[in-house]
């Protein structure tokens, strides 16, 4: 599906999940419950799991998070979730990892940030965890963040950069920092004994513009997968356009082998939201597919009544529910185009621009909806059972044009 040319780059296993190396890019996420609380977990993480994350990371902080991951995964493994598990260290991974063999073996991939192994011992605190996902056989990502940046190695590049004759920014020193940690720490990671096919960088920044940047720096002088994400990215709208921002730019030039959004969820909110967007920046790119996009209008002076608004959002609903069957029973659907249009300006077009679509009268026009399937007109229809109709009309086509796929896939 995609046309934009990837780059190339070393794969990576996580678990079953295959990371780079021409592999669709993969959408992944990370719970923010206790991950002590062994049920709360592994229920987010199966959730997360069943809305699209190929991945999911959680937190390893202490103790009774370390015991607890074992039990997770037995738990998930017992529900059908076969996602790969990914634990997140900071400061005190190199003593967990070797103090619990059985969270270390439990795991699929361990996630460490140079810049919080440690101060003085922050090499040799980083190789112990090097020297554990050799001794499990596991990868690793090299995280490098912006805000928790090795500080030793800011200062000594500040420090470099003040003795120049046209010293950079402190922003451009941040950074060719950031660049310089992750070559460093995936080197010192190789030194240890760690194959290339083992590890994943990533150098997150919380700005749009700086974020590209990293990036594109990354790309060009390493080999191996990367993370790609906008940290930090904020709350609601801004969190979701700053992530698509970013991660348009960043994708569109073949940048990237597994993506995050992090988006700060509302107080109760569904924590899935971040992997639906992330879904949906890769299909608008047409990089990957996985549900039937709806097609519908803004609405104008022509579109007074809400129905078509009514409408494009019950349509939307029932693919959304429809999914979890569609994606066993029709491989291939989630290709499929719908439109729902609200008067005669661009409806007509754009439904025959669609798979199938619908053109509903706008205000003062003639009380009729043609409905196209394949750029054809198919039928038109009138009366109090629009919606019903066309979601019947849906149905028989995905039927019909899915189904054909399913019984190829079988023989």
């Amino acid at each position: 599906m995609a046309a934009i040319k990837r780059r190339n780059s070393i794969q990576v296993m996580v678990g079953n999940v295959p990371v780079g190396g021409g592999a669709p890019i993969v959408v992944q996420s990370m719970t923010n419950t206790d991950t002590a609380d062994i049920d709360e977990t592994a229920d987010q993480i199966e959730h997360l799991y069943r809305s699209g994350s190929e991945l999911v990371r959680i937190t390893v902080n202490n103790d009774e998070a370390a015991k607890a991951v074992p039990h997770i995964k037995e738990k998930l493994l017992n529900r059908g979730v076969p996602v790969p598990v990914i634990g997140d260290f900071h400061y005190n991974g190199h003593k967990l990892l070797t103090k619990y063999p059985e969270m270390a073996k439990a795991l699929a991939k361990f996630r460490i940030n140079p810049g919080n192994t440690g101060t003085k011992a922050r090499d040799e605190n980083f190789t112990t965890i090097v020297e554990q996902a050799i001794k499990y056989d596991k990868p690793v990502r090299i995280g490098v963040n912006w805000g928790s940046l090795d500080q030793q190695l800011l200062a000594d590049k500040m420090d470099a950069n003040n003795k120049l004759e046209k010293p950079k920014t402190a922003k451009e020193v941040m950074l060719d920092t950031m660049v310089e940690s992750a070559k460093r720490s995936s080197k010192l990671a190789e030194d240890v004994g760690l194959p290339s096919n083992k590890i994943i960088i990533s150098g997150k920044m919380s700005g749009v513009q700086d974020v590209v940047k990293v990036y594109e720096r990354l790309a060009d002088e390493l080999d191996y997968p990367l993370h790609v994400g906008l940290t930090e990215a904020g709350m609601g709208m801004k969190g979701m356009v700053a992530s698509a921002s970013a991660l348009s730019v960043i994708l569109q030039q073949g940048i990237g082998d597994t993506i995050r959004v992090s988006l700060t969820p509302q107080p109760g909110a569904d924590r899935a939201l971040e992997v639906q967007v992330a879904q949906q920046i890769l299909q608008s790119l047409n990089i990957r597919s996985f549900i039937p996009q709806v097609t519908s209008c803004p609405g104008c002076g022509r579109t007074k009544s809400t129905y078509f608004q009514e409408l494009a959002e019950e349509i939307q609903e029932y693919i959304v529910e429809s999914m979890p069957v569609w994606r066993k029973v029709y491989p291939g659907v989630e290709e499929m185009d719908v439109a729902v249009m609200g008067c005669v300006v661009n409806g007509p077009g754009e439904s025959r621009n669609a798979n199938i679509g619908i053109s509903l009268p706008g205000t003062f026009e003639e009380p009729k909806a043609p409905v196209y399937v394949d750029g054809e007109h198919s039928t038109t229809l009138r009366g109090d059972n629009i919606g019903e109709e066309f979601r019947s009309i849906l149905d028989n086509y995905v039927q019909k044009n899915y189904g054909k796929k399913k019984e190829s896939v079988e023989a």
